[in-house]
């Protein structure tokens, strides 16, 4: 049981300090009796300061400094447990905050990156597109049975409907680069050239394929004319030499080719007619004369 300590062993602080509140005790009686007697009317503004205002009591003065002590971190302990306690939950609740951010952040950004790539539109390429099964100019010889027709037999029986949906495409309207005109002087060669190489068109003339580029332009320039009907435009193809000239016209400019090959080759090697980096002509017909069961094929480059 802690001792009453007698006003000697009181220190000047100590003593003041309980003087202190022996007058505070005392005014607090007087406006007690003043406020029992009308004398005082109290604000709740000033009983709230009043209350609020800390109280230093005699018995915090008489009793040990040790209980003091303890008294003084009872409380203050549980505080600061609470007080850690409260810490880490703030601490977690950051943590988790950041880290639904980030997964907010990184979504938007897949969101946006995918939209964008919808969105974009692909790069468009050429597609290498040589729309036959064989070799145009293709007939039976005019001595055959059956005279002079389109030799359906070279073509493989479940591609022949291709062959006449092929037929059947729209001849583009010429325009003024387009070709109009071949000459080959090393063989005496000046015809006309038309758009489309289908039966009715080499009737015409030398036919280009549909969907090959005009003089002068980069890519393959496929032309085709028969060998032994409707005016032999292409009998002498295998006359033809490296460095003979091959000379096609349009309404505007005239462009010069150079032989450099001359093959025979089946009917249904069609990669002859696919597209090239470079300003090439290709020339095709039958062969041999009134045989017809090949193709010669002459390829020649633009000269700069």
């Amino acid at each position: 049981m802690t001792r009453l300590r007698s006003p000697e062993d009181l220190s000047v602080e100590e003593l003041r300090r309980l003087l202190i509140e022996k007058r505070r005790a005392e005014r607090q009686a007087r406006l007690e009796r003043f406020r029992r007697s009308g004398r005082v009317v109290p604000f709740p503004s000033q009983e709230k300061s009043q209350s609020q205002q800390p109280t230093v009591t005699s018995d915090e003065l008489l009793f040990g400094e040790e209980e003091l002590r303890q008294r003084q971190h009872a409380k203050p302990n549980r505080r600061t447990a609470m007080d850690r306690v409260l810490f880490y939950v703030e601490v977690v609740a950051v943590v988790g905050l950041i880290l639904v951010l980030f997964s907010g952040f990184s979504a938007w950004r897949n969101l946006n990156r995918e939209s964008a790539s919808a969105l974009a539109q692909p790069t468009l390429t050429p597609t290498p597109l040589i729309m036959a099964v064989v070799l145009p100019s293709g007939h039976t010889p005019p001595n055959s049975p059956g005279g002079v027709q389109f030799n359906e037999a070279e073509i493989p029986e479940h591609l022949r409907p291709l062959v006449q949906t092929l037929a059947n495409l729209p001849v583009p309207t010429p325009g003024p680069e387009q070709a109009v005109r071949i000459q080959i002087p090393a063989i005496n060669v000046d015809a006309p050239v038309v758009q489309g190489d289908g039966w009715e068109q080499l009737k015409k003339g030398v036919g280009q394929h549909i969907g090959t580029p005009n003089p002068g332009q980069p890519g393959n320039i496929v032309l085709s004319a028969h060998n032994d009907v409707f005016g032999e435009i292409f009998r002498d193809l295998d006359r033809l030499k490296k460095g003979d000239q091959v000379v096609l016209f349009t309404s505007q400019r005239t462009f010069t080719y150079v032989v450099q090959q001359v093959q025979v080759v089946e009917p249904t090697r069609v990669e002859v007619m696919m597209p090239s980096q470079e300003p090439i002509v290709t020339l095709i017909s039958c062969y041999p004369y009134m045989k017809n069961d090949k193709r010669i094929v002459v390829s020649a480059v633009l000269q700069q």
